[in-house]
């Protein structure tokens, strides 16, 4: 991973363990993602409801409040369990428009053992906005945040 992303990871390591409950994990989480990287303009989480994605702390505009498994990037990402990155959303057939700036996306599941427990989503105005690098960081985030949360509690 590029150096400056070992340090943001770091960074949000000490700034996310700190956190006194997971609703603030995520919120604090979406926040320090949107400060830290450039050109992007949504990110944020679904969390698994049993059933469906349902929109959880986030920055950027309104977003879709649910979405289905196997639906859209998010969908299809916690159906796989495995990081979806789409170069060109408008040429994705199963992508779905919540913010119509967003042309590329890259979304990690969050998981363990094999169980769901949500999404991490990040959406950018530009056309392959995400290399190898930012997908590794946000891999890494994505486990630091299940590593810190325990998602069989009550998020608030």
């Amino acid at each position: 991973m590029h150096m400056k992303f070992d340090e943001m990871l770091k960074t949000a390591t000490d700034i996310l363990e700190s956190q006194p409950r997971p609703i603030s994990v995520l919120s604090n989480a979406a926040a320090f993602l949107m400060d830290m990287l450039d050109d992007i303009n949504w990110v944020g989480f679904y969390l698994y409801d049993g059933q469906k994605l349902v929109v959880g702390p986030f920055q950027g505009h309104v977003a879709c409040s649910s979405i289905a498994i196997g639906k859209g990037v998010c969908g299809e990402a916690a159906r796989d369990l495995e990081t979806k990155v789409v170069l060109d959303v408008l040429a994705y057939d199963n992508h779905i428009a919540c913010d119509a700036n967003s042309r590329s996306e890259v979304v990690v599941p969050l998981s363990k053992a094999g169980k769901l427990f949500g999404v991490l989503d990040c959406d950018s105005p530009t056309l392959a906005r995400f290399d190898q690098d930012t997908i590794h960081f946000l891999e890494a985030f994505g486990a630091l945040i299940t590593k810190i949360i325990d998602f069989s509690a009550p998020l608030v």
